[in-house]
């Protein structure tokens, strides 16, 4: 049982299974079936007693993020929106990407994105005051997530080996660049390297092209998943062993994850793939122009040629044999495109996708990020929402990708820097008013900012 805070369902039930009663045993649904083990509670043929119900699916669970940037704080952050208590330990002043841009007003777009949600605790781990807090607060929290460099964790004293010490149920997610072991462990590194390292900037754009890197952190974002997940999984064992154990993802593992099918092929094959080839994949399948604009068609299975010709006005392509399967077309495909871009020279993106969408055929606009921003998708599915904001008045941020039918998400605020010191302190950890103002006088922990120091950017136009 975690911290004498909540009753896990394997404390309630310590049996991993209950038989069920004989099929001719007759009884009411109401009554107990069958005699179990007094360490056990009394099962129910038509249900189970009343359990404890929870407003959101990680309520109850208490994570601590020590994590910079992305990927950590991102793997926090998911946690956080499905309930989880998430306390940021920051550093005195605030974590640097508070102050990365761009900026809404004063608050950073970046910022926000992997933090709402979360409480601050600003306190200076270099101070014993500060480590002795962290060890209280480690040994009534469910699970650390740090993505320092390796090593680094160990020399501040808090690796997991240590961790378990205070608390043998505590689960730590450690995130890195090249992961706790391996030929590159001892190195530092962000997002693009495992763009680059796993193939990913070689297979985009076409062959004329210099390396590619994506327009966003896809990376940090995938791992930062990685990590969430592999989480998810070692509290679930944990209602099992009582135990808690550490994990190790990284972000090069997350790059060889996206490129798993060529280096499959060209493991066993040798044939290298070729880069931005359009011609070698059954058509339509990628990006095509338009008279204003682009648009995404992607139609490559058997059973979607027939919507295909029809959409082109070629009904005569159904019997004929260059285009008979998937390969034949990969083959032709040259002669399908030229078809294609024909007929979306005569065509708005707009008109594109009406057109595709009336032959049920996949067709999707290729946004900018103003057209992006406006397209109606992300809020009405609430994958973007506005919050209030203590610099901005409101501030748009990554919502609800998961709509639990029972227990929704939690999308919370943005926490000022320490906002959460003194409730941390005092209500979880149990330090009186006098030890919290000796902190504030001895500078372990503090409210300071550098918001003052930032120009921001203007108010958005109507």
């Amino acid at each position: 049982m975690m911290s004498g805070r909540f009753l896990s369902p394997s404390y309630l039930y310590p049996h991993p299974f209950v038989p069920s009663p004989p099929a001719s045993l007759s009884c009411s649904l109401s009554e107990p079936v069958l005699q179990l083990p007094s360490s056990c509670h009394i099962c129910y043929l038509g249900g189970h007693p009343p359990m404890p119900t929870l407003n959101h699916p990680l309520e109850n669970i208490r994570v601590i993020d020590l994590g910079r940037h992305q990927a950590g704080p991102r793997c926090a952050q998911v946690l956080a929106r499905m309930g989880a208590e998430v306390i940021k330990v920051e550093r005195l002043g605030g974590e640097e990407t508070r102050y990365h841009g761009p900026w809404v007003k004063k608050q950073s777009s970046y910022w926000v994105q992997y933090n709402s949600g979360k409480k601050s605790l600003a306190m200076d781990l270099r101070k014993e005051e500060g480590k002795e807090a962290l060890r209280k607060l480690i040994a009534v929290s469910d699970v650390l997530v740090q993505n320092f460099r390796p090593g680094t964790i160990e020399k501040m004293g808090f690796g997991y080996e240590e961790l378990k010490k205070i608390n043998p149920r505590i689960i730590m997610v450690n995130v890195s660049a090249y992961g706790q072991f391996g030929p590159y462990s001892d190195q530092i590194g962000y997002d693009p390297i495992g763009q680059t390292m796993s193939g990913i900037t070689m297979l985009t754009g076409d062959d004329d092209m210099p390396p590619i890197r994506t327009g966003v952190p896809i990376i940090d974002r995938i791992t930062s998943l990685h990590a969430a997940i592999g989480c998810l999984a070692a509290l679930h064992e944990r209602e099992v062993s009582g135990e808690g154990q550490s994990m190790d993802v990284c972000l090069a593992d997350t790059g060889y994850s996206m490129t798993e099918i060529p280096i499959t092929a060209y493991h066993g094959s040798g044939i290298e793939p070729k880069r931005g080839d359009s011609n070698s994949t059954a058509p339509p399948s990628g990006i095509y122009p338009c008279k204003e604009g682009w648009v995404l068609l992607s139609a490559g299975d058997q059973h979607h040629w027939y919507r295909v010709c029809n959409a082109l006005g070629k009904p005569e392509w159904l019997e004929d044999p260059r285009f008979n399967t998937r390969p034949e077309r990969a083959k032709n495909a040259a002669v399908v495109n030229e078809a294609l871009n024909a007929l979306l020279a005569t065509m708005t993106m707009e008109q594109a996708i009406a057109h595709f969408t009336e032959h049920d055929v996949v067709a999707a606009p290729v946004n900018d990020i103003p057209m992006a921003e406006a397209d109606p998708h992300p809020w009405e599915r609430r994958a973007m929402v506005e919050v209030d904001d203590f610099l901005a008045g409101t501030i748009a941020v990554s919502g609800d990708y998961w709509h639990f039918s029972r227990t929704p998400v939690n999308i919370g605020v943005t926490p000022k820097v320490g906002e959460h010191n003194d409730e941390v302190l005092s209500e979880i950890l149990g330090y009186t008013a006098e030890e919290i103002e000796e902190f504030k006088k001895n500078n372990v922990i503090s409210e300071d900012h550098l918001y003052d120091e930032i120009v921001g950017a203007p108010d958005r136009p109507n």
